[in-house]
């Protein structure tokens, strides 16, 4: 008796997705159905482990980057995960120390956040800033301190942006996890940061991780966004991302076009 192998198989091979998981009679088998388990435990542990901002900062500050920290108005992770509001304004504490710099207004605010998975930040952030730090030396934008903003939402941003008096801010932020990947960062990019500021004005790269986006081509994509916002003066749904036009051989070029 002959048996049809399964063409699934050789696609399982090309992806983490769960396909040809097989069965065991009408279940799953207990090796998969473990498995399933361990991922889910592992982006529940992504959303709850503690964010450490001091190492964080610690990382960002060996790159030559000054650092701030701030909190968001979210005193606890239990209330920021109830509440989202909380976690897209900064505390008061933080509000009034952003706002009593006098710094001059800079071209880009960096906020680096913990949001739904620390460990994304604690593995991405600063492989990623450093690869984004030739960009910005080379385009010779102003950056300020990079914030480190605890409990902290994508919104955040704008008003650190607004605060800092910047042209465009970036928020590094751990993306909610899935059961393939707890540590993937987002990059949200904003131009004329500010309270009330929506999703629409903002540009997205996301699953930054060795598993997905590199460091090097994010940053690129960043990069790339920025110059565009800059040169159009806009973000969101009206810039389209086409860096990948400008790769060569599939590797971002040594300079922006």
């Amino acid at each position: 008796m002959s048996t049809k192998r399964d063409p699934w198989l050789g696609l399982a091979r090309h992806t983490p997705a769960r396909i040809a998981l097989g069965r065991t009679g009408a279940s799953l088998p207990t090796a998969e159905v473990l498995k399933f388990a361990l991922a889910h435990a592992q982006a529940r542990d992504a959303v709850h482990t503690p964010f450490d901002a001091a190492a964080t900062a610690d990382g960002v500050r060996a790159l030559g980057f000054e650092t701030l920290d701030v909190t968001s108005a979210a005193p606890a992770r239990d209330i920021y995960l109830r509440r989202p509001d909380l976690g897209r304004r900064l505390s008061d504490e933080s509000r009034t120390r952003l706002a009593a710099r006098t710094d001059a207004p800079i071209d880009l605010a960096l906020v680096v956040a913990d949001g739904l998975s620390s460990a994304a930040v604690h593995a991405q952030a600063v492989p990623f800033l450093a690869a984004l730090k030739p960009w910005i030396a080379s385009e010779g934008w102003r950056t300020g301190p990079v914030v480190v903003a605890r409990e902290a939402r994508v919104a955040l941003g704008d008003e650190v942006g607004q605060l800092l008096k910047a042209r465009a801010v970036a928020v590094l932020i751990g993306e909610r996890p899935g059961l393939s990947s707890p540590d993937s960062l987002g990059l949200y990019l904003t131009l004329n940061p500010q309270v009330g500021c929506n999703d629409a004005q903002r540009n997205c790269i996301s699953n930054v991780r060795a598993e997905g986006l590199s460091h090097d081509a994010a940053a690129f994509k960043l990069a790339w966004l920025l110059k565009e916002a800059f040169r159009r003066s806009l973000t969101g749904v009206d810039l389209k991302d086409e860096s990948d036009d400008f790769l060569v051989d599939g590797r971002p070029p040594l300079r922006l076009a």
